[in-house]
């Protein structure tokens, strides 16, 4: 009876979800609003179908979690279709980098000496709470491969860098709190510097290279063979285990070889198809001969990129919806309060100081204007990535400092959904009648 109810609820999400999905996009609303008191109400306080625990739990959570960010950052990377040395990738470098390098001390400060926790779990607590979101920010990422807006653009590639660059600030925190700190021991600074910039841009060339590998072999056999046609969920799937899997044994960081995995096959279709959109290159296709546009010569690179574009977006909402209901959820069988004035304080610091300092500051002497520049300060969404992070803390590191942390970074997360859920629709009407305005 139990499996059959949890069959009604998945499906009756998923039809509704389907149903309403336009309606989402004219109000203050968002799905990941819904699934998050879904989370609640399925938990043991309600529904009693479903009971996870932070602590218990940590490597179930970090999984999903981990697979989750694997999909979205991928289809992030697709989206994003600009030279790579384009000035437009400045901006999210500039955020996703910069901004990371200025977010993480000045939230380590605040958790020190606003909450009054050891500077040990407040750099671990600052640095799960550094990233951006990829999963939750798709209502201010760039809309399609054509989409070229300076702000969702900026938002989409800070949101597919971050998670990745988070990475060894996390271990480090981590590192510290487990004893660099208590014991007196210098953390090893140069060999820790050395495998950062390995980390990074192993990283990248990892997934670049694997992405271009593949892409083209997989266009070649298409076009000259008419081979390895169909199928492009399972190329996509493959792709980013592939990239996430060699960037993890060559001790890169393995969100970062997915990102740039995206980029680049969006990359190779780029250069096939020109200045002309990937619609236009693929044009009208012949519904009972889909083969034949896969495999021509001129439509190849652009239907392959779209195809794989559309699996990982469906792919990312299912997994936005697992997510948000497990982290409502985990907001329900919190021991801990989870409204308190620290974690209000928190919240506020981070949204409206913090935040808003670290992107001015990064931004400093690029072409984004003031307006812009208010857009990106205020959608610094957090959400999965920190879910990750935290949950991987609690796996690795001394769980009598780090499971305390769960309540502040839930907190964050579900303020995040609401606050920046609610605000992203009218915000960004605004900001494109502001835009056309200008024109």
């Amino acid at each position: 009876m139990r499996e059959t109810i949890w069959f009604l609820i998945v499906g009756g999400m998923f039809v509704a979800m389907g149903v309403a999905s336009s309606l989402f996009k004219r109000l203050p609303l968002t799905g990941a609003m819904l699934y998050l008191a879904a989370g609640v109400a399925l938990g043991p306080s309600a529904g009693g179908l479903l009971d996870l625990d932070i602590e218990r739990d940590a490597s179930l959570v970090r999984l999903l979690s981990e697979v989750a960010l694997l999909a979205s950052l991928f289809a992030i990377g697709l989206r994003l279709r600009a030279p790579i040395f384009a000035s437009l990738w400045s901006l999210p470098v500039r955020l996703g980098l910069l901004a990371m390098l200025l977010t993480v001390p000045l939230l380590a400060v605040f958790c020190a000496w606003g909450l009054g926790l050891d500077w040990g779990p407040a750099w671990v607590l600052a640095a799960m709470l550094a990233p951006t979101d990829p999963v939750l920010a798709h209502d201010v990422q760039v809309r399609d491969a054509n989409d070229l807006d300076i702000v969702r653009f900026a938002l989409s590639g800070e949101g597919g860098l971050n998670d990745g660059i988070a990475q060894p600030f996390s271990l480090i925190a981590l590192a510290w709190c487990a004893g660099g700190a208590q014991t007196g021991h210098d953390l090893p600074a140069f060999e820790t510097l050395i495998e950062t910039l390995w980390g990074l841009v192993g990283a990248i060339g990892i997934g670049a290279l694997l992405s271009f590998a593949t892409t083209h072999a997989v266009a070649w056999l298409r076009t000259r063979h008419a081979q390895a046609l169909g199928l492009e969920g399972f190329f996509a799937l493959g792709l980013i285990e592939l990239s996430y899997g060699a960037a993890q044994l060559l001790h890169t960081f393995g969100f970062l070889a997915v990102f740039a995995a995206g980029v680049a096959m969006r990359r190779v279709e780029h250069r096939a198809t020109g200045a002309r959109s990937p619609q236009d290159a693929i044009g009208s296709i012949d519904s009972s001969d889909v083969a034949a546009t896969a495999a021509h010569p001129d439509k190849a690179h652009a239907y392959m990129a779209e195809s794989v574009l559309g699996f990982t977006i469906e792919l990312e909402r299912i997994a936005e919806m697992a997510m948000m209901i497990m982290v409502g959820n985990l907001l329900s069988t919190l021991s801990a309060p989870l409204l308190t004035w620290r974690a209000v304080a928190l919240v506020l610091a981070l949204f409206l100081v913090i935040r808003p300092a670290a992107v001015e500051l990064s931004l400093l002497g690029s072409r984004a204007e003031r307006e812009e520049r208010s857009m990106m300060s205020w959608f610094g969404i957090r959400g999965i990535g920190t879910i990750y992070y935290l949950s991987y803390a609690i796996e690795h590191g001394p769980r009598d400092d780090i499971v305390p942390l769960a309540p502040y970074a839930l907190a964050v997360v579900a303020a995040s959904v609401f606050v920046h859920g609610m605000s992203a629709t009218p915000l960004m009407k605004r900001y494109r009648r502001a835009r056309r305005a200008a024109k």
